[in-house]
């Protein structure tokens, strides 16, 4: 296994997490779920699953408390709540 290997994604993801940490503090994490959460009802399913990997990177407690009440961390594999 390569450790200096270069992975763009997990890096802007690790990024923004700290940015958010940064900002917020402690917070960081409820601040990053409220993001993923207002993502889930606009349908916006890309911006939901970044919010969702940086809430999981700052608090995984509060990652699968989200994905329980979204109905899914995938988005869409079971339904929405309706509008």
């Amino acid at each position: 296994m390569n450790d200096n290997g270069s992975d763009a994604q997990g890096d802007a993801l690790l990024r923004a997490a700290l940015r958010l940490f940064a900002d917020h503090g402690l917070g960081a994490g409820h601040r990053a779920q409220s993001e993923a959460e207002a993502a889930f009802f606009h349908g916006d399913r890309e911006r939901y699953r970044w919010w969702m990997a940086i809430t999981r990177t700052l608090d995984r407690k509060l990652a699968v408390e989200l994905a329980g009440r979204m109905g899914s961390e995938d988005f869409g594999t079971r339904s929405a709540p309706a509008r």
